[in-house]
């Protein structure tokens, strides 16, 4: 292998331009690696991690642009840089050819649209901040989807958006849904009286897209970015959203997505609701101790799932209890699954290695399979004591986050780009220990627009290659997403299944699928 790094000095792109630069200069035959990132000593960092950050990377500055590249040959490495090249000079021209008027500032945009009142800013971090308080200053809420933005940058922006009445989702906020119209990663789900409040973005997916499946609607989906919900933030966000439902003439239901917020924050959220809100409620902390939540006027929830459909049914006006009943039926069928998927496995396979897009998906697939099968390792888990020592490497019961920034540095998130992925399910399938290979797909605005025509060769040949090896392994899919979304899930789930997957339509349906099966090898050997 050969790897190779340019510097151009002075030349800025947007990290959405660099990250589609990058996902064409992977496709190129004989390309291993690619990134195309801002030289920011937080992107120098990640660079580090992924065993791309070469020696003429290290006096970098933020306004040089890096070029990575690690091929089969020195010639294939060559050629990828004249084709990058060539991809961010055509980029640069078509921009300019448009002819159409692009503002250079908060103040421009304002100017060209001065009866706005959102603002979705999407910058490099350390400028990011600064704009968001541009525009709250002209009146405007702010989806912040920029990360690496400070926390005490954080702090003052969500307590100036307190102060003047406006919203501040974000920083790293890649979700919501905002009178009816889906903002980043986001599906199209039906309108209706279920509002949401998220400090997770697959979480409001998953939420919001198992609502409208079973015949409800959102009213607003608004999130809040993870941090919001931590101490030093103290739930800002999450208690204005709250507010902001409550005063929402169409919100008829309240419904709370997280993962644990500090004991503070649901402090905060359970007084407020108590004092203020006539609404139902319900709150799914995913990982949280519930007994925490003492209020007659919150239902606990375990699951992302489970929240979905106790707001249907409060919505629906249906006996809380119907859907535990309709959950607990499925305990057949997942007897009948675990039988049919444990049958030629060979003693050796007993491992389940997750492969995610979704942060909090991976969240959720991680404690139920520490509820039926012990700790778990990962990349960002539950337990830092079973950190993977290289998150590029799997190690027995694994699961990893495939959205986490080590991973994501000069490449397209995992929801737009399979290729990172489809590699590793390659790899754990060559891996004789390996039962099952969990995963999620994620439809939606945003997200990969052909999600089964990129997934389903790598299923066959996965399985394929386990069949040649004689053993058989299973491939497990959860689909987030609905019919009318882009993708259309129902195209997508036949596709999938066809190509040999057991694919499932909620993350803790697949997730306790795979656990089972799992827990029954274990106590098979």
């Amino acid at each position: 292998m050969f790897t190779k790094g340019i510097i151009k000095k002075g030349e800025y792109y947007d990290s959405v331009s660099l990250m589609l630069v990058s996902k064409e200069a992977t496709k190129m035959e004989g390309v291993i690696d690619v990134a195309i990132v801002m030289g920011t000593e937080q992107n120098k960092s990640i660079l580090k991690t992924s065993k791309l950050l070469l020696k003429e990377f290290t006096d970098a500055i933020d306004s040089d642009l890096l070029i990575a590249v690690n091929a089969e040959t020195e010639n294939i490495a060559e050629y990828a840089f004249q084709k990058i090249d060539e991809i961010l000079k055509e980029k640069k021209n078509k921009t300019l050819k448009t002819g159409e008027y692009l503002p250079k500032s908060i103040e421009g945009a304002f100017d060209f649209l001065p009866d706005a009142n959102l603002a979705i800013i999407s910058i490099a971090g350390k400028y990011a901040g600064d704009e968001a308080m541009k525009a709250l200053k002209k009146g405007l809420h702010i989806m912040l989807f920029s990360d690496n933005v400070s926390i005490e940058k954080e702090l003052e922006l969500k307590k100036f958006g307190r102060e003047n009445g406006l919203l501040v989702m974000g920083p790293d906020c890649g979700t919501a849904i905002i009178n009816g119209t889906p903002l980043g990663f986001a599906n199209v789900v039906e309108r209706g009286e279920i509002g949401l409040v998220a400090a997770s973005g697959t979480g409001l997916q998953e939420v919001s897209s198992i609502i409208s499946n079973n015949g409800c609607g959102i009213s607003q989906g608004i999130g809040t970015g993870g941090r919001d919900v931590k101490k030093d933030i103290g739930g800002i966000m999450f208690l204005e959203g709250i507010k902001a439902l409550n005063e929402d003439e169409q919100t008829k239901i309240i419904t709370l997505i997280s993962k644990p917020p500090a004991d503070t924050v649901v402090s905060d959220v359970v007084n407020y609701i108590e004092a203020n809100v006539s609404k139902p409620v319900v709150a799914v902390f995913l990982g949280g101790n519930s007994e925490k939540i003492q209020s007659e006027k919150i239902i606990n929830a375990e699951t992302l799932e489970e929240a979905a459909l106790i707001s249907c049914s409060l919505s629906q006006k249906k006996d809380l209890n119907e859907f535990k009943r309709d959950i607990a039926k499925r305990n057949e069928e997942i007897k009948r699954i675990v039988e049919s998927e444990t049958y030629g496995k060979t003693l050796d396979q007993k491992y389940v290695r997750g492969l995610f897009s979704g942060g909090t998906l991976c969240d959720e697939a991680m404690l139920i399979h520490r509820q039926y099968i012990g700790e778990v390792y990962g990349n960002s888990p539950l337990n830092p004591k079973y950190k993977l020592k290289d998150s590029w490497k799997s190690h027995k019961n694994s699961f990893i986050d495939l959205g986490e920034d080590e991973f994501t540095v000069g490449r397209p998130h995992p929801m737009i780009d399979f290729t990172l992925r489809n590699k590793k399910i390659l790899e754990e399938a060559n891996d004789p220990e390996v039962a099952i290979i969990l995963l999620d797909v994620v439809l939606g605005y945003g997200s990969n627009m052909e999600p089964a025509e990129e997934l389903a060769p790598i299923i066959k040949k996965a399985k394929e290659i386990a069949k040649n090896d004689g053993y058989n392994i299973t491939i497990i899919i959860t689909i987030t997403g609905t019919d009318k979304d882009p993708q259309n899930k129902t195209k997508v789930k036949e596709t999938l299944v066809e190509a040999g997957a057991v694919v499932f339509d909620s993350n803790s349906y697949a997730s306790l699928v795979s656990a089972s099966i799992i827990r029954k090898l274990m106590e098979d050997k």
